[in-house]
């Protein structure tokens, strides 16, 4: 338990550094492979079986998250280089920019741990009730709640390929 929590820390740091180089958008996108990361640690080490359908669906939700992320040039290179590494850490917690905060972030922060240990906690017990790739793909029901996040906090507007990007994952996510 405390790897695991090691290795979802770095995933969570690696992230925190990606969000600060890239669009939020695209940090939390390329997160969004994390699954698949979990996926192949889980057939490559603990020896599960994926059905071909199943890998089928991952590629369509990764096809959905490229479409949601669109083709950004200009996005800084060691940002998706963190983003991709808190995909991965995150992959396996499945199995050092820092500003001192001021006012609200306070709170913002007390939010991030309450809910973040929360979402910890029951992730732990939805992956010992059932197998990692019947879990995992629940993940990507992230993407509504960080699009509403955006909306709301950043106000971000979203693309019809933005929506279908987060169409294809959540659709995904039912048929896994």
């Amino acid at each position: 338990m405390v790897l695991r929590s090691l290795v979802g820390l770095i995933s969570m740091a690696l992230f925190i550094a990606s969000v600060k180089l890239l669009p939020m958008r695209t940090a939390v996108s390329i997160r969004y492979i994390a699954p698949i990361f979990a996926t192949f640690f889980a057939v490559l080490w603990l020896k599960e079986k994926m059905k071909p359908r199943q890998w089928l669906f991952f590629l369509i939700a990764f096809i959905g998250v490229l479409i949601l992320k669109g083709i950004d040039r200009g996005s800084d290179f060691l940002g998706l280089i963190y983003a991709i590494g808190s995909s991965i850490f995150a992959g396996l917690a499945t199995l050092y920019f820092w500003i001192p905060p001021k006012g609200i972030d306070w709170l913002i922060f007390a939010s991030l741990g309450v809910f973040g240990y929360a979402a910890q906690l029951y992730m732990t017990k939805a992956f010992q009730a059932a197998e990692t790739n019947e879990v995992a793909p629940l993940k990507y029901a992230e993407v509504i709640f960080t699009m509403l996040i955006g909306l709301v906090w950043f106000n971000e507007i979203y693309t019809l390929y933005s929506l279908l990007g987060i169409f294809l994952i959540v659709i995904d996510s039912v048929y896994i």
